[in-house]
């Protein structure tokens, strides 16, 4: 597959680039690893764990509308939409070698996006990391909760356990985020996923919680349909291990990065 152009990021481009977020810059670096936070998540989700990669491995996060810095900015309720944009911006940050990491909502956006990227004839993710996200042939259990009011929608958040604790307890905080987070919940429960596609030419690795209430062991296994190199991990925690096992999950990801960077 080839690799988009020009062989440099455009530091114009990239400092312009409101839809990823660069947290370790090195012109150095061998690869780069893209984050995609969960539902309501944004730069600040995995912004502590930069400092903590190699400096041949160049961090960015992907920066939704609705939050942070974009807080002015309406949140997109169209998954497909969501996709477009980001498929779009991050084609000229990808003229390294690469892997995707998504954590939950984050996890279905990073498959969608290496399938585009492969779709368009591109080059995909070195490293394709799912956390916390069932496998999307699988059918939801849980119904949707984007329409609820505001109380019951943040009810059954907690029930969920789909957002971390210290952002659940923080009613401003809830207020502020309540609009992305109905928002990216619209998405993602209507996206439709479509069958028609052969395993990616990537390896998977699906990352789990052993306690994770929202996401089953089966659910994570069953990313391997979608790939012929598949591996799963698991850490002790909820749905949100990685918080609690970070220290684990970024030595688990440096590691398989690292091995895959060796093989080319």
């Amino acid at each position: 597959m080839r690799n988009p152009k020009p062989n440099k990021v455009d530091q114009s481009f990239s400092n312009s680039n409101r839809w990823f977020v660069c947290l370790r810059d090195d012109l150095a670096a061998k690869t780069r690893l893209f984050f995609f936070p969960y539902a309501g998540g944004g730069p600040p989700a995995f912004g502590r764990w930069a400092v903590e990669f190699p400096s041949n491995m160049e961090v960015w996060t992907a920066h939704y509308p609705g939050r942070g810095s974009r807080y002015n900015e309406p949140p997109i309720k169209e998954f497909d939409i969501l996709l477009d944009e980001l498929y779009k911006t991050i084609r000229p940050l990808l003229n390294k070698p690469f892997a995707f990491f998504g954590h939950s909502m984050g996890g279905l956006i990073a498959f969608e996006l290496a399938r585009k990227l492969r779709q368009q004839n591109l080059s995909l993710p070195q490293t394709l990391f799912i956390s916390a996200c069932a496998a999307p042939q699988i059918l939801n259990p849980h119904p949707p909760i984007h329409t609820l009011p505001n109380r019951e929608f943040i009810k059954s958040l907690q029930s969920l356990n789909d957002i971390p604790a210290e952002i659940l307890n923080n009613a401003e905080l809830m207020q502020l985020i309540l609009p992305s987070l109905r928002a990216d919940f619209e998405a993602v429960e209507n996206y439709q996923y479509t069958s028609n596609e052969p395993p990616l030419n990537c390896p998977i690795i699906a990352l789990g919680g052993h306690d994770d209430p929202r996401v089953s062991r089966e659910q994570m296994e069953g990313w391997a349909v979608h790939t012929n190199d598949f591996k799963s991990k698991y850490f002790p925690g909820d749905h949100f291990f990685i918080n609690t096992a970070r220290k684990s999950v970024i030595d688990s990801i440096i590691s398989e990065m690292t091995l895959s960077y060796a093989r080319r």
